[in-house]
């Protein structure tokens, strides 16, 4: 299980779509692609931060070549 910050509307809108539908979505985190199915999406508001989204991916592992 990943778990991904974001403060891009547009992904977590995307992510909650895929949610939603039971669709594979992919994430970049910390510079690498994490694909999986979304388990949650988690709005976090703070009065002097900008709105931001935590997002839970539940990835396969890789195998590498």
């Amino acid at each position: 299980m990943q778990t991904v910050e974001t403060t891009n509307p547009k992904v977590a809108r995307r992510c909650r779509y895929d949610q939603h539908r039971g669709q594979k979505t992919t994430l970049s985190l910390e510079g690498s692609l994490v694909t999986g199915l979304v388990r949650s999406v988690m709005e976090v508001k703070s009065p002097s931060n900008p709105t931001r989204w935590i997002i839970t991916v539940l990835a396969k592992p890789s195998i590498a070549a």
